[in-house]
């Protein structure tokens, strides 16, 4: 399996604070059976002051741990950026790090605060559009606004936003209406994915395969590979997952 949502990076945001902890969460991926894991960590001019060129240092070394640890974890530098003005900035500066490319749209990892929707919202995506900049909108599901009216989802899903669920909304540690959210995003036919958005091996585990298991339980073998395998596989880069 292939997560593109994870806080691994030791000291940088609410993830992790130590190495030992963050190779923790390395283990307990590849122990649940993800192979990839996309290391976003925060982007939010208020609270955590990262850029790509910030990030770039603290990723070789931990990747360089991780190889030394023999963890067989392939990783990735990524972020999850909060919505707000300076992002543009930091995408015309060239400091803000996409999840990869597909069909030629560089694919950013969007947050919405967790308890609205900003107002001007809708121009900021046509914005990043118009960049051919196609935004996955990370863990909608747990969204206080989306919650309350999952419709209003719509005017970024009918824009060409794509979808990232967090694995445990789906599998329902994030409490009955996240999930009946989550749930209801993927029976409406959006492009959705699902990553763990990991911070520690306590409330916020890397456990991707529990998602896994009950998508495939609920929706079949083939939307849970989608989900977990192949969308994710295409953001990352690899061939023929």
């Amino acid at each position: 399996m292939i997560d593109l949502h994870c806080h691994f990076l030791p000291g940088i945001d609410d993830g992790p604070e130590t190495v030992d902890e963050a190779l923790g969460l390395a283990r307990a991926a590849v122990a649940d059976g993800i192979t990839h894991s996309m290391l976003t960590s925060h982007i939010d001019p208020d609270r955590y002051v990262n850029q790509r060129s910030s990030l770039e240092g603290v990723f070789a070394s931990f990747a360089e741990q991780v190889r030394a640890a023999r963890i067989p974890l392939e990783l990735r530098l990524g972020g999850e950026a909060r919505l707000c003005p300076e992002l543009m900035d930091l995408i015309a500066d060239n400091q803000a790090p996409f999840l990869g490319e597909v069909d030629g749209w560089r694919i950013l990892l969007l947050e919405f605060p967790h308890h609205l929707i900003p107002v001007g919202s809708s121009r900021f995506i046509y914005s990043l559009l118009k960049l051919k900049i196609r935004p996955l909108i990370a863990h909608p599901e747990r969204n206080k606004a989306v919650m309350a009216q999952p419709d209003r989802i719509l005017e970024f899903t009918d824009a060409g936003c794509w979808l990232q669920l967090t694995a445990g909304s789906l599998s329902g540690r994030f409490g009955v209406v996240a999930q009946k959210v989550a749930f209801g995003l993927v029976e409406g036919g959006f492009h959705c994915l699902a990553a763990t958005d990991a911070h520690n091996l306590g409330s916020r585990p890397p456990l991707l395969s529990e998602a896994r298991d009950v998508l495939a339980l609920r929706y079949g073998d083939a939307i849970a590979h989608s989900m977990v395998v192949e969308r994710p596989a295409r953001i990352f880069g690899i061939q023929g997952a």
